[in-house]
């Protein structure tokens, strides 16, 4: 992931913390959580001379990408601390 790469998600995802503070991400639709999402990805569009499918399509693949390397340092984490035998 490039520099550009992680600012882009953690504007998107500051963004995200605050628009949906009081909201349940496991419970909403994702189209709602799109529709809050939607004024930061315009921004973002404006700014890119881009339009908002290809920034979200963007987002989509960068957050997916980040999830996963957590998912991937939490197993070695794990493997780590079992290791130990506590």
């Amino acid at each position: 992931m490039t520099e550009d790469d992680k600012c882009f998600l953690d504007r998107i995802t500051a963004y995200a913390e605050e628009a949906m503070a009081d909201m349940d991400a496991e419970k909403t639709r994702i189209s709602i959580q799109l529709d809050k999402l939607r004024p930061v990805m315009e921004e973002i569009a404006v700014e890119q001379n881009t339009s908002v499918e290809e920034v979200f399509i963007r987002y989509m693949d960068l957050a997916s990408t980040a999830g996963a390397k957590k998912q991937e340092q939490f197993k070695k984490d794990y493997l780590d601390f079992d290791d130990l035998n506590i």
